[in-house]
């Protein structure tokens, strides 16, 4: 006897079909380099820390009141072993208060950054904790004494009393051969304030300007792009002086110096590339 073809038929449909196996993954790729907020990788090909048998461009780091951008640049520098100076340009040192009507006020060249961290830790322990204030405090404490105004600065007079700074060891001379602002503002003071000295030395001074914003995270950042300027900036001046020697290299004369200043256009394009979020300044001034 036949079966009944409607339950013969039932059963093919009710039947499982084989379903094929999925494909093998692809293959991995090589992971992605880490970028920065800006663009730029927070691993840069070049080596990061300045071999101390080569040749050093001397720097300098402004901000308005030499606490945040410009020390945290000042660190970046220095830890790169590259020798290093920082000022404000303000009139005085001014930090957030408990409100925005009552800053901290403090002077230039004398309030040590120790004094300012445990004033403010007696005032309110918990509010300056939670702004960041006392970690900057403390991380300024341990790169120099206190905080330096621009204006007051003497170039070519012995900075022998900063032995101890963190990126000391080069600029005893007091002098630079760069001056990187962090703010359009200290830019024009620094300008203003070299013309009216009126380049006494007769030494050129290549000054920048790299915009960064007054917080915690983005000095951070901006610190970042400044040693990267810097290493740049270097690394020309270094292959300049082993092609021409350094004839003439401090009065600004010479074929190397010349070399190296015709590039720094070029090195600050290229630069601006890699940090498209910090807009940048350039000038030739005078000691």
């Amino acid at each position: 006897m036949t079966g009944d073809p409607r339950l013969k038929s039932r059963a093919q449909q009710q039947k499982p079909v084989a379903v094929p196996p999925p494909p093998p993954p692809p293959p991995m790729e090589p992971p992605a380099s880490t970028m920065g907020m800006d663009g730029a990788s927070d691993a840069p090909d070049r080596q990061s820390v300045v071999d101390d048998s080569k040749f050093k461009l001397k720097f300098c780091t402004v901000c308005a009141s030499n606490q945040n951008r410009s020390m945290e640049a000042h660190l970046q520098l220095a830890s790169a072993h590259l020798p290093t100076v920082s000022f404000g340009t303000g009139s005085l040192v001014r930090l957030p208060g408990p409100t925005i009507n009552q800053p901290n006020v403090y002077h230039f060249n004398s309030t040590t950054y120790r004094a300012i961290h445990n004033e403010l830790a007696q005032q309110n322990t918990q509010l300056y904790t939670q702004n960041g204030l006392l970690n900057m405090l403390s991380r300024n404490l341990s790169i120099k004494g206190y905080p330096e105004r621009f204006q007051d600065w003497i170039p070519g007079k012995p900075r022998l009393d900063h032995a101890e700074d963190q990126g000391a060891q080069g600029t005893e001379a007091g002098v630079v051969d760069v001056v990187i602002t962090c703010e359009e503002r200290c830019f024009d003071a620094v300008l203003d304030d070299l013309h009216n000295k009126g380049g006494k030395l007769n030494r050129p001074v290549h000054v920048f300007n790299v915009d960064i914003r007054d917080n915690h995270e983005e000095a951070l950042v901006g610190g970042k792009a400044i040693l990267d300027l810097a290493l740049s900036l270097n690394e020309a001046a270094g292959k300049e002086r082993e092609l021409h020697g350094d004839g003439g290299w401090q009065s600004g004369g010479g074929a190397a110096r010349e070399g190296f200043d015709e590039k720094v256009p070029e090195i600050l394009a290229a630069w601006q590339e890699r940090w498209p979020n910090l807009p940048a300044l350039w000038s030739l001034s005078w000691f």
